[in-house]
């Protein structure tokens, strides 16, 4: 009997030592926060993103997880955003207090919603990936928030005169007036802003229609009569819903002034969603331009294919290739780290630098991040309408066909 006491004792003493030197159990699962509007005006847009996201960790996890973590599986938590920034930022506190080992996140879709979210986020010390436009949400000194897409700003700057190019090439003469109809919303506010602080008149032509709508709009008749007045050579429709988009869409063709009448250039992959077709047919919508942060270019013809054949939606949209991407991001991120820790996981999406894996669904073909938290390199896309599909058109690397300058 005291020869047994003491192999016990001596069991139990050398117990935490064994439990110590034993290999780390492998980690189950690593979660993974969307929070975009899935109810209200925008959760069309919503969902797009979570299709996108759920496609990047059903592929991660089929190829075997996060190694660096004994191959744990990718979860992907799910907040609705709602349709208001107060819905917005209370999500962003429930997600912070109610999941408190996310590593990361993705969203918000709206540019007034993440401006709202990231204040939590930030507070959190939660990376969160957006692909959301508005120059504010990067200029507010975050350590915590990742912008994959170029802001506003620098869309406005670099896209008008590829615009105005594309139509000197169609019609022999350059633009010289423009109009504007958007709403107070804070992407296209952004976007906007060089535009009229002077961006216009550079380029040698005259806003002739500047109109502000609080949406959700319930009549486009007075915006488009001023449009129908003025004729500008081309229009910039900047709403961030497919319902305004379609009101003043189909506005325009009541009064003449659709099917290239007066071109269309809109901001934002809302106008470019498989609704629209549904809602007003390739008729009303050819030739229709929007300017987005991410689409389905040539090179990424397997992830298009892939994306349509399990989902079922005709084509994949911004919002489901940058969400895809994002998740690759945090994959990216989590080998680095070798820690489901959010502030490593931050880290290594800061110090992060590559032209593969993620970066390959990303106008410019490059992950990397500036002190401000924006993507080095970001480039925009030109997406036009042709023949009931809308397709990239610019930069011409990246196109899948020809731009078509609608006709007047």
């Amino acid at each position: 009997m005291a020869i047994q006491r003491t192999l016990c004792a001596l069991a139990l003493a050398a117990g935490p030592l064994l439990a110590a030197a034993a290999p780390a159990a492998a980690q189950a699962e690593v979660k993974v926060g969307l929070i975009a509007p899935m109810s209200g005006p925008w959760a069309r847009q919503g969902d797009l993103m979570l299709k996108g996201a759920n496609l990047a960790i059903d592929d991660i996890n089929k190829a075997g997880g996060i190694k660096a973590l004994g191959g744990a599986k990718l979860k992907l938590i799910i907040f609705d955003a709602g349709d208001s920034v107060e819905k917005a930022k209370n999500a962003a506190q429930r997600m912070v207090a109610q999941e408190p080992d996310l590593i990361g996140a993705t969203g918000s879709w709206l540019s007034s919603f993440t401006l709202g979210v990231t204040e939590v986020t930030e507070r959190a010390e939660l990376p969160i990936l957006t692909l959301s436009y508005s120059d504010q949400i990067t200029a507010r000194g975050f350590k915590f928030v990742f912008q994959t897409s170029p802001t506003g700003g620098s869309q406005a700057n670099s896209t008008l005169p590829a615009i105005m190019k594309m139509a000197e090439n169609a019609t022999g003469k350059r633009p010289q007036t423009v109009g504007i109809i958007m709403d107070n919303t804070a992407a296209p506010m952004s976007f906007a802003k060089p535009m009229r602080e002077g961006g216009i008149e550079k380029l040698g032509m005259k806003l002739v229609v500047d109109e502000t709508f609080t949406p959700p709009l319930s009549d486009a008749t007075p915006l488009i009569q001023k449009v129908r007045s003025s004729r500008p050579d081309f229009l910039l429709l900047l709403p961030t819903s497919i319902p305004d988009d379609k009101l003043c869409l189909e506005k325009m063709h009541e009064f003449g002034l659709g099917r290239g009448r007066v071109p269309v250039v809109s901001n934002g992959a809302h106008i470019a969603a498989p609704d629209m077709l549904k809602n007003l047919g390739k008729d009303l919508l050819e030739g229709v331009m929007t300017i987005v942060a991410n689409w389905g270019s040539k090179g990424q013809e397997a992830i298009m294919k892939d994306f349509i054949a399990k989902t079922g939606e005709p084509w994949i949209t911004q919002d489901s290739l940058s969400t895809y991407g994002d998740m690759l991001i945090f994959k990216e991120a989590l080998e680095k780290a070798g820690t489901a820790d959010r502030r490593k996981v931050a880290e290594a999406i800061r110090a992060m630098d590559t032209t593969d894996g993620p970066a390959k669904y990303f106008p410019g073909g490059r992950v990397k991040f500036d002190e401000n938290g924006r993507r080095v390199g970001a480039d925009v896309v030109v997406v036009q309408w042709q023949n009931g599909v809308p397709v990239t058109i610019y930069p011409p690397a990246s196109a899948t066909a020809q731009p078509i300058w609608p006709k007047q």
